[in-house]
């Protein structure tokens, strides 16, 4: 089948892989290169650095809706259009271009977490399984008939790392499935139920601000979803503390605040939540790297009744 691909971030690149194994893809298209890093060098999209190791074609429109761009990808006469995390919505002319119709990869199991976001928003809603759905593609925001699925457990020490390099593997084995389900005309489409919607939108740096009046294990649940992005956070000395680690505790401490620190020890030190204590056992500083709680504090002063914000 000839297929073009839409994709950028690591994630699509499972599902690329995949398809050049069974299909011949003859272009893709993904975002553009952005300036990385302090020399603020461009940096190829891992999709891109892919495709062009095969030898594939390489779009980069802005927007992938401009006249010019829907006449270029016409040209290639491509019987289907593989989407994996593109990251811009396609006009009405794209999806009713090819004749199997445009095909995403999505990474929950709908209705549930339609968005930009649905990965980390499972494990912060401390959510034990998840999964990737196959989809039609519609105007809305992942809201097109569902074609297949597949569960995924989410364990209770996976962050959104780890959940993600799951989630890539078996979201690239679906789409091969889903695409020979279509040739064979053997999957059913089925409608969402908008009324079972929920939604996942994009996280900033604010969304791993950490509220400790919250219990325990949510805020664990911010600490794993919000890793290794953003990262969840509070502020220690005027300055952000990420902390991608920690360890509940029911030990009651009636006269402290809502993130206080109420135990410094060699190995850790612990926080007042809204349930007990939380032992930090991973920490960055600003600027820094980072390192278990135990070498954080061999170079930094913490004291018990400091109140984090």
């Amino acid at each position: 089948m000839k297929v073009i691909f839409m994709g950028t971030p690591d994630f699509a690149v499972y599902s690329l892989k995949a398809l050049l194994t069974k299909h011949e893809v003859v272009a893709v298209v993904t975002q553009p290169d952005k300036p990385k890093g302090r020399g603020k060098k461009m940096q190829f999209t891992p999709v891109k650095e892919l495709a062009l190791e095969h030898g594939i074609e390489v779009l980069q429109p802005i927007k992938v809706r401009e006249p010019e761009m829907i006449e270029k990808l016409r040209s290639y006469d491509a019987d289907l259009i593989a989407v994996t995390a593109f990251g811009q919505l396609l006009p009405e002319d794209i999806l009713n271009m090819p004749k199997y119709g445009c095909i995403n990869v999505h990474g929950s199991l709908l209705p549930e977490y339609r968005g930009a976001a649905p990965m980390q928003r499972a494990i912060i809603d401390g959510k034990k399984v998840t999964g990737i759905t196959t989809m039609f593609m519609a105007k809305g925001m992942d809201t097109g008939d569902m074609l297949l699925k597949a569960e995924v457990e989410i364990l209770p020490t996976d962050n959104f790392e780890d959940l993600h390099d799951k989630m890539a593997v078996i979201g690239a084995d679906l789409l091969l499935e889903t695409i020979d389900g279509l040739e064979a005309g053997t999957i059913e489409r089925i409608p969402q139920d908008d009324a079972k919607a929920t939604h996942a939108p994009m996280l900033f740096k604010e969304t791993g601000h950490i509220d400790w009046t919250m219990e325990g294990q949510r805020i664990i649940d911010l600490m794993r979803g919000m890793y290794p992005g953003h990262g969840a956070y509070a502020v220690f000395e005027e300055e952000p503390l990420k902390m991608f680690w920690a360890e509940k505790e029911d030990k009651e401490y009636p006269e402290a605040a809502y993130g206080e620190i109420v135990e410094v020890t060699k190995k850790d030190f612990a926080v007042k939540c809204g349930d007990g204590i939380l032992r930090i056992k991973e920490v960055q500083a600003r600027g820094g790297k980072k390192m278990a709680a135990d070498a954080y504090l061999r170079g930094h002063a913490m004291e018990t009744g400091v109140l984090l914000k």
